[in-house]
């Protein structure tokens, strides 16, 4: 339960750092195309993480035996890991750069982050059940979320689409990190989708973008703190704290971004936070705490076990 508790929060702390950097974003978007600004800043994530990875590496190497250094150095694996989980991140990333020029912002935060229901349905196919209570979790989430973010009727139109393929997208890759974070070294992984991700953003940039020197050095403030922080840190604490919370409940709470999106709006930038949204933060701040409580007798083997495949 204890290394439960310390994989939630680091996902928490994750998520709010994500919540609370659309300032930079939208800074970064108006001197730079989005490909542009997640290349750079993706491979900035990846090398910052090098330094670590390698004071790991060293310590690890002086402790370990052959046997045990055979072991834990299945680069294949790792290479694997980090190839899928960066290819993931490039998709959803670009979909919903795409998606949202097509649909309203509302509607995008609400259609994007229906990835907390995905996960447990796309779960079952892999023979992962799911109790009661998380169900219930699962329904007062997407409620909070659509009192968060929808200030329309439901309609999907080709922006939404695109955004439920994203969404559909981050499950996969929320699923795809709980199978590997406990088979591979999670700063190597963390780094290589990173790399990965930033790779490919930046080949995207060159086809259908221009980048330019001037304009990237006018967004280095941004660049930096969305690279050290949201990429480097970010995707590292996800990583880790997937290691021991089953993927569902890492679903929960790191639909919380949009919660930290709107409360980071209100403290900061003194924005309007409506009855209508402090409701939609209520019920998923609600959901989260609910999904994290203690279980008792079989339900809590049942996770045990979620955690050990």
């Amino acid at each position: 339960m204890k290394k439960r508790t310390v994989g939630a929060v680091m996902l928490m702390t994750a998520t709010l750092i994500w919540g609370t950097a659309f300032v930079a974003q939208s800074l970064g978007a108006g001197y730079l195309g989005p490909f542009t600004f997640n290349g750079i800043r993706f491979l900035i994530g990846a090398f910052v993480l090098l330094p670590f990875i390698l004071v790991t590496n060293y310590h690890k190497n002086g402790r370990q035996t052959r046997e045990n250094r055979a072991q834990s150095g299945d680069r294949l694996r790792v290479l694997g890991a980090g190839a899928a989980c960066g290819v993931l991140i490039f998709a959803m990333a670009a979909l919903q750069q795409i998606g949202i020029s097509y649909t309203t912002v509302g509607k995008a935060g609400f259609v994007s982050a229906l990835y907390v229901v995905m996960v447990p349905i796309l779960g079952l196919v892999f023979g992962r059940r799911v109790g009661a209570r998380t169900w219930v979790c699962i329904a007062l989430a997407t409620a909070g979320l659509y009192f968060l973010c929808m200030r329309e009727r439901i309609s999907l139109g080709f922006g939404d689409a695109l955004m439920l393929i994203s969404a559909f997208v981050t499950a996969i890759h929320i699923l795809v990190t709980d199978y590997y974070s406990s088979k591979v070294d999670c700063l190597q992984l963390s780094c290589l989708q990173l790399f990965v991700c930033g790779a490919l953003s930046l080949a995207a940039a060159f086809l259908f973008e221009k980048p330019t020197l001037p304009s990237i050095l006018a967004a280095a403030a941004p660049i930096l703190y969305m690279g050290v922080l949201c990429c480097g840190a970010a995707f590292t604490l996800k990583t880790l704290g997937q290691k021991n919370v089953p993927p569902t409940a890492a679903s929960l709470i790191l639909s919380l971004e949009s919660v930290f999106s709107v409360l980071s709006g209100w403290i900061f930038l003194k924005e309007t936070l409506s009855l209508r949204e402090a409701a939609g933060c209520a019920l998923m701040f609600g959901a989260t705490v609910l999904s994290q409580l203690p279980e008792s007798g079989r339900r809590k083997k049942t996770q045990a076990a979620e955690i050990a495949d």
